[in-house]
């Protein structure tokens, strides 16, 4: 399995266990879906003055290394 990116972070006591970014409650899938739904990036680190252009970054790579994983509903039949 592949080291998780940047601040990202899974801890089974916070979130309980969603990936989130360390030191934050902030979860990768927020930063995710709003990326998705196309706001700007300036928009989104005023949201969460905790994070950083990296951290936006390290959420797009997470989900690249988890469509990568064998048996992934994400990368099955691919």
């Amino acid at each position: 399995m592949k080291t998780l990116p940047g601040r990202v972070v899974i801890d089974p006591e916070t979130c309980g266990g969603k990936p989130i970014f360390s030191g934050t409650r902030v979860p990768v899938y927020v930063v995710l879906e709003m990326l998705a739904n196309q706001e700007n990036l300036q928009k989104i680190l005023a949201e969460y003055p905790d994070l950083t252009m990296a951290d936006l970054h390290d959420a797009l790579t997470f989900a690249r290394n988890l469509a990568e994983i064998p048996g992934n509903p994400v990368s099955a039949g691919s």
